[in-house]
């Protein structure tokens, strides 16, 4: 038990949050928060729409993260000069942003925010890689929640502190004072060490791009893995997708969905979090995946219990509590599923093609959810969303024993 404690309060672990707290406020300062601030000066709505888009480089990672396995900048070592660079070229991205005009030049908007989502993405590349190589097999479980939490806490700083500080200053200043939100991660990158690395590192440019894909797909069970990170969320992905409008479907209020939704489940996520990490760092992490799988499952039936009872708030609190609450635990085990996968001397390159792959079912399998819900109605949507997440687990008892260090 002591030396359970003395893992959850090191160091280490200290900064795998701050360096999630790091990467998660720029994300929402190129999505909600820049919406308001154009949608106030009267941009076209099309524009903004238009907007997404930026966030291609979150996406598309895997393409250049070959560089920052195969290179070492002269200063702090490999991850940490890399990290260095990029923290600082991303506080100077967001403060140019805030200096743009979206009335007046929408397309120099779009340029600063690409930067801005260009060096956040490198941001996470470098800060995923460090994690792996920093923390063991055993510490992988609790590290990774740990930086899924600090990424939600900068999130929240970012999304629902940028837009209630807007109220009382203007959009230049809380784009700084957001830049500014980005010096702790920049002290923790000097104070850190840099991590040490057994298996080396690339010696060629061809080693770097080529071999971190040869080395992976001629592993037993390659495509099997990448088809259980493809499905293990996808169920829990699509729900969320359509809660808001769901939400107020049943005649729930805004302020009860802003109150409750939000910050109450804004909470339990923090805490689900925090709970898988300690459970994974007890059970290892295929063991965890199986137990936050099924509960996950659980927790999105819940939503068609909702639907019956109608707007009952009590009822409203318990099932985003419990679906917060499984979905923290599920996304700690997942981050750190993906993260035993990769071999240590490629660790940039493989897991920003994992994460990448991450994100497709929320993007391809969201998409025809709002026709899904309408022709099933929320009951039955919701049930099928349960059932969906079900291939994922099977898959599980073929892709949890493949990846190393996940007994």
């Amino acid at each position: 038990m002591n030396s359970m404690f003395r893992l959850i309060f090191s160091p280490r672990m200290l900064v795998s949050f701050l360096m999630g707290f790091s990467c998660g406020v720029p994300l929402l300062l190129t999505l909600s928060v820049l919406q308001a601030w154009m949608r106030e000066e009267g941009v076209d709505l099309s524009v903004i729409g238009l907007f997404s888009l930026v966030g291609l480089p979150y996406t598309l990672k895997f393409l250049w993260s070959p560089i920052l396995d195969r290179f070492t900048l002269p200063l702090f070592g490999r991850r940490r000069g890399w990290l260095l660079l990029f923290q600082i070229l991303l506080m100077a991205a967001i403060a140019g942003l805030g200096m743009t005009r979206p009335a007046v030049h929408p397309w120099m908007v779009a340029v600063a925010a690409l930067l801005v989502t260009f060096f956040s993405a490198s941001q996470d590349i470098v800060v995923d890689a460090f994690r792996r190589e920093d923390l063991s097999d055993n510490e992988l479980g609790l590290g990774s929640s740990l930086y899924v939490n600090g990424y939600r806490v900068g999130m929240l700083v970012a999304g629902s502190g940028g837009l209630i500080l807007a109220d009382h200053f203007t959009f230049h200043q809380v784009y700084l004072f957001m830049a500014l939100c980005l010096l702790p991660g920049v002290l923790t990158t000097l104070l850190c060490r840099e991590p040490e690395v057994a298996e080396g590192t690339p010696t060629t440019f061809r080693e770097a791009v080529v071999q971190p894909f040869v080395e992976y797909f001629q592993r037993d069970g390659a495509l099997l893995i990448l088809l259980f990170i493809l499905l293990y969320k996808i169920g829990d992905q699509m729900a969320s997708t359509m809660t808001t409008p769901f939400y107020l479907d049943v005649g729930f209020t805004k302020t009860q969905i802003g109150a409750v939704a939000k910050l109450f489940g804004f909470w339990a996520t923090i805490i689900g979090g925090l709970v898988g990490g300690v459970i994974l760092l007890r059970l290892g992490i295929v063991r965890s995946l199986w137990i936050f799988g099924i509960l996950q499952a659980v927790s999105t039936a819940g939503f068609s219990l909702l639907a019956f009872l109608g707007p009952s708030l009590a009822g409203l609190a318990a099932v985003i509590g419990f679906e917060n609450l499984t979905g923290g635990m599920g996304t700690a085990a997942y981050v750190a599923y993906m993260a035993s996968l990769t071999n240590k001397k490629f660790t940039a390159t493989q897991y920003a093609l994992l994460s990448s792959l991450m994100g497709i079912p929320r993007v391809l399998a969201s998409a025809p959810t709002g026709f899904m819900a309408d022709s099933m109605g929320w009951a039955f949507y919701f049930f099928f969303c349960a059932l969906i997440a079900v291939p994922g687990l099977l898959l599980l008892r073929f892709a949890g024993p493949l990846a190393a260090g996940t007994q």
